[in-house]
């Protein structure tokens, strides 16, 4: 069926949609009598036991991913001597993650439109978790970094993926609020990383040490930084698939099951009896295949990726992909950035006193700076990366409450333009605490910021295509992390306010863009 034929304007739809649910009612809808469109369904099944349990995997998951990227800037102090790494070994170590990342998200993107949610999960999951426990055996850096390459594939498939499996088992009313709190999750991976590093890693004589092979504190932490992503893995076995996914690809019966299912697990008291099932209201054929039809193969699963891209470029989704595209870009290069010079910022300011750019090479003051041979950084670092981490706590409880009482557009469109105002003021202060207190406000913001992108990404893409625009937009967001890093580290020596205010204008650019996205909240999702 043509692209055509599966897409319809947003108004339209809502409009449907609202009409035939204000015709529906409990007891016509559980009589069967008539094809119930899936929003009215998701409401009739209720909220409950299925949805905390939802929350709380999904969580995890998202956790997983946040400890997979954040534990490399941990172990980097430790693991130098024993990989004998170069400043330049540790570029590539902090960017191979992003690169991986990259090529999951699309990759494992579309592969979820086409196969499922809940398969690609596991299996996405599987990947970051193996990547990691073989990363921490690694004693050469060439291994080392393969392997972090392989666990960035896998925390790059999983991100996207998994909002657009929670996203399809939530009712329209709850969507806001609980997308939000499943972005917090990410924030609680940041808050275990810097947990477990500064339990593990201060402990030198900790593990196995021989001639050959050597396993030591930090190689410990990594290997634990796997166990939330395996678990994840695993515990995904038991749950549904999305009813949703089941019902675009046009198999009805399976959609009702999963449907079913979560009726069960929320204990609602009537039975579930709907027997027909469709999307809205003249949507009940979108996609038709076969329950028994076998997986393409790799020819035509390639093709299948280039068509679901080439429909999110067309006329009808062109415009807000095109948006998106700029937000992420913007607010993943000035956050990566940025983040990761803070440590370096400290640093600078607590050593020579005044502004952050009182020294002119502030680089090259990074780069001159070693560790000693037990690579055993003071606990005050990962003291610091805790008190950071915390950071984003305000802003996850703000989006939480208020998501979907102003709306998802003017929380991102304000974050980003308050981010850069942040950030522009950040070389001007002479003092260490002010400095601590602009990160920490650049931080909270930012979170908003990225909460509301989460929930927008879910909403404005159709189901058929949601997984596959989640993967389009993490690829674009690790390309602007990549290269905000890169330009970050070199035009610091031309002038440390350079690079901030560039990140400050990009990000004001990008909050002014996504005042022109289409309004999202109490909207179907389709």
């Amino acid at each position: 069926m043509t692209a055509e034929r599966r897409q319809f304007t947003m108004d339209s739809d809502f409009r449907e949609v609202d009409e035939r649910e204000h015709l529906l009612t409990e007891d016509n809808i559980d009589s069967g009598e008539e094809p119930v469109p899936y929003e009215a369904a998701l409401k009739s099944i209720g909220y409950g036991r299925f949805h905390i349990i939802l929350l709380a995997l999904c969580g995890w998951a998202v956790s997983s991913d946040a400890i997979e990227v954040l534990s490399v800037s941990f172990m980097l102090p430790s693991a130098q001597c024993d990989l004998k790494l170069s400043s330049q070994d540790k570029g590539w170590l902090n960017a191979i993650i992003f690169v991986g990342m990259m090529v999951g998200g699309y990759f494992w993107g579309s592969m979820a439109d086409k196969f499922g949610r809940r398969s690609v999960l596991m299996g996405s999951l599987t990947v970051n978790g193996l990547g990691g426990l073989v990363s921490s055996t690694s004693q050469v850096f060439w291994l080392f970094l393969i392997m972090r390459f392989i666990s960035g594939v896998g925390v790059g498939g999983s991100i996207p993926v998994i909002f657009s499996y929670f996203t399809e088992f939530l009712p329209k009313d709850r969507r806001g609020t609980m997308i939000s709190a499943l972005a917090t999750f990410w924030m609680m991976g940041n808050i275990i990383a810097a947990g477990l590093a500064w339990a593990v890693i201060p402990h030198p004589n900790l593990g196995y040490f021989s001639e050959k092979f050597t396993y030591n504190s930090w190689r410990i932490f990594v290997a634990i930084c796997t166990i939330p992503s395996l678990t994840s893995a695993a515990m995904f076995v038991f749950m549904p698939e999305s009813p949703k996914y089941f019902l675009t690809m046009g198999k009805e019966k399976k959609a009702l099951d999963s449907l079913r299912t979560v009726s069960r697990i929320n204990g609602r008291d009537r039975p579930f009896q709907i027997s027909r099932l469709i999307l809205t209201k003249d949507r009940d054929g979108i996609i038709h295949l076969d329950d028994d039809e076998e997986k393409t193969n790799f020819k035509e699963s390639a093709k299948h990726l280039l068509h679901q891209t080439q429909e999110l470029f067309g006329k009808t989704l062109l415009r807000t992909t095109t948006i998106m595209i700029i937000i992420n870009f913007t607010l993943s290069f000035g956050y990566y950035g940025l983040w990761m010079w803070f440590p370096e910022i400290f640093s600078r300011v607590e050593k020579y006193g005044g502004s952050v750019c009182s020294h002119p090479h502030i680089n090259e003051t990074a780069s001159n700076t070693t560790e000693p041979c037990n690579g055993i950084p003071e606990e005050w670092v990962f003291f610091e990366g805790f008190m950071t981490a915390l950071s984003n706590l305000p802003g996850n409880i703000l989006t939480i409450l208020i998501m979907d009482k102003v709306g998802r557009k003017p929380l991102l469109s304000t974050s980003m333009v308050l981010a850069g105002v942040t950030v522009f003021f950040l070389p001007i202060v002479h003092s260490k605490v002010h400095n601590l207190l602009i990160s920490c406000a650049f931080g909270a913001v930012t979170t908003v910021g990225w909460n509301s992108i989460d929930v927008l990404q879910a909403e404005l893409f159709p189901t058929a295509v949601r997984s596959t625009a989640f993967g389009v937009q993490s690829g674009v967001g690790r390309i602007a992390a990549i290269l905000g890093n890169v330009s970050f580290g070199s035009l610091v020596d031309v002038h440390c306010a350079v690079p901030m205010i560039m990140v400050s204008v990009l990000l004001t650019i990008g909050g002014l863009s996504a005042i022109k996205l289409p309004n999202t909240t109490g909207k179907d999702i389709h």
